[in-house]
């Protein structure tokens, strides 16, 4: 057998290898440097134009004053142009109602979700079932999700969240299954909602990692010893972000409390100590310039909402934090536990235990079954107040 050269047996080699991981590429994990990549990957998109997702299947409504609801809802505003003209762009959920705004079959991942709710935020509620389970992975009023626990407006621009104007909300969190997936919006206000919506995902691969949660919780008021961010957690994953809503009920900086990790068996003690609550959200010193506070946004990090009193009926100033943990995700694997303290200063240069009104969501990755979530709150418990 004839022998190859040297340098002739490494070029075959390279190209062998960059032939199978060109193959092996699954589309997801997208940035601008491997945008140039190609994949057997196949991109889909659910909305009310389309429900389904299926390939060809967009825009095929027609305008019908009887026709099924949620399936001809813009039929008056078609009627001269007919067919494929925007007939069907939002769905009507009424009060009460659960409505499926996407199922899909997989394997593949979610890769972003746009919509624009009306009504109360904090009385739609989004839920995110992965493959087979019956309890929801994701769990939370659909404001609170964006980071609008306060039923108001405010700009939000990070890497895996942004609101824009008008009420435009967008995850850009990657939401792999292998399956299916089923993603529903629960209208428990006494009014209907109007939604518009899209899902864009990816049908493809995916390692069998771990899938996306979410959770919602409150307390109002914090009487608690510390604030529990979320607990109770079992197996292996990583803690990848913190969305907070704080409404103050007391003069004063309230922010002196510190966050805690308890992972993989920690009790009394974490393994995971901040200094300070404006430090664990990535800013210093009250987020003070000027004896006031200033709001930012950045990719990984904001105060993106300050809500104070306006000379009228409205009480208490109000705060809107995130923490994404994209670069630094917590990783456990056995247990999580995680608690912020409700801390401000009193007289006397001493601190004081507050008892504000709190609300969180907690966003990380597990390896499925994950522990049920405890129950949600009811309408009037959710009623921002």
């Amino acid at each position: 057998m004839k022998k190859l050269p040297l340098l002739l047996l490494c070029c075959m080699l390279m190209t062998r290898a960059f032939s199978q991981q060109a193959g092996g590429f699954n589309g997801l994990d997208m940035n601008l440097g491997n945008l140039f990549r190609l994949s057997a990957a196949q991109t889909r998109s659910i909305s009310p134009e389309n429900f389904t997702g299926e390939k060809g299947k967009g825009g095929m409504a027609i305008p019908r004053k009887d026709a099924p609801a949620n399936t001809a809802n813009a039929t008056n505003a078609a009627r001269d142009l007919g067919q494929g003209w925007k007939v069907n762009p939002y769905v009507i959920i009424k009060p009460g109602e659960t409505f499926t705004l996407g199922e899909i079959m997989g394997p593949g991942a979610i890769q972003h979700i746009w919509m624009t709710p009306t009504g109360t935020w904090r009385y739609s509620i989004l839920r995110v079932y992965w493959d087979d389970e019956k309890d929801p992975s994701i769990e939370c009023p659909v404001g609170d999700f964006f980071g609008m626990a306060f039923n108001e407006y405010a700009p939000l621009n990070s890497l895996p969240i942004t609101v824009n104007p008008g009420s435009a909300f967008n995850s850009y969190w990657t939401m792999p299954f292998r399956k299916k997936c089923r993603i529903t919006m629960e209208n428990i206000n006494t009014e209907q909602m109007t939604l518009y919506y899209q899902i864009d995902y990816t049908l493809t691969e995916v390692p069998a990692d771990a899938y996306f949660h979410a959770q919602f919780r409150q307390a109002r008021p914090d009487t608690a010893s510390d604030y529990v961010l979320i607990d109770n957690i079992r197996g292996k994953g990583q803690f990848v972000g913190t969305y907070m809503a704080l409404s103050v009920n007391n003069n004063g900086w309230w922010g002196e409390g510190e966050i805690k990790f308890f992972i993989d068996g920690d009790k009394q003690f974490p393994t995971i100590c901040g200094t300070g609550t404006e430090d664990y959200f990535c800013g210093s010193y009250n987020f003070d310039r000027g004896g006031k506070y200033i709001p930012f946004c950045t990719p990984y990090a904001g105060l993106h909402q300050v809500i104070g009193s306006d000379g009228t009926y409205r009480a208490r100033q109000r705060f809107g934090m995130y923490r994404w943990h994209i670069v630094d995700p917590v990783r456990f694997h056995k247990d999580l536990r995680v608690t912020i303290q409700d801390l401000g200063w009193r007289s006397g240069g001493r601190y004081l235990k507050q008892q504000s009104d709190i609300s969180s969501v907690v966003y990380w990755y597990q390896a499925e079954p994950h522990v049920k979530f405890p129950p949600m709150p009811t309408r009037d418990e959710l009623e921002v107040l």
